[in-house]
């Protein structure tokens, strides 16, 4: 097996633009636009503080069940895709992380709830998302 090491990837016809060829050999996919343009872990309970994040500037609580998080490089716009996910605390078992319905997201801003079985907002223990999508 051959080993390929370097510093960087650069297509020949669009510099940004290389396509991988995928199962079966039948269809390409563009790994630009395949790769996670952000993605961040976070305590959402008590002082809301991030965990661990690549492009994400900073969080910033917005009240019970509420987080705003900056992006460090924006989107092209805000038309991209979040995918949340989070852990309960203590003995309450169903919960989970939205984007604001209220509030969508900007190119640079994404706000996100935790919600509870009853569908109130709830500082659940650590919350999780990832973001793909075209930068700026």
């Amino acid at each position: 097996m051959s080993e390929i090491k370097t510093d960087k990837l650069t297509g020949t016809s669009t510099a940004g633009s290389i396509l991988v060829t995928g199962e079966g050999n039948s269809t390409t996919t563009n790994l630009q636009q395949g790769l996670a343009k952000a993605w961040v872990n976070f305590d959402f309970d008590g002082t809301q503080a991030i965990t661990k994040s690549f492009n994400t500037a900073s969080i910033t609580d917005d009240g019970t069940g509420a987080s705003s998080i900056a992006l460090t490089a924006a989107m092209s716009n805000a038309n991209y895709i979040i995918t949340c996910n989070g852990v309960h605390d203590g003995s309450l078992y169903v919960a989970g992380l939205c984007v604001r319905h209220d509030t969508p997201p900007t190119s640079s801003v994404l706000k996100l709830d935790g919600m509870n079985y009853n569908q109130s907002n709830y500082d659940m223990e650590m919350a999780m998302g990832t973001v793909h999508g075209d930068l700026a």
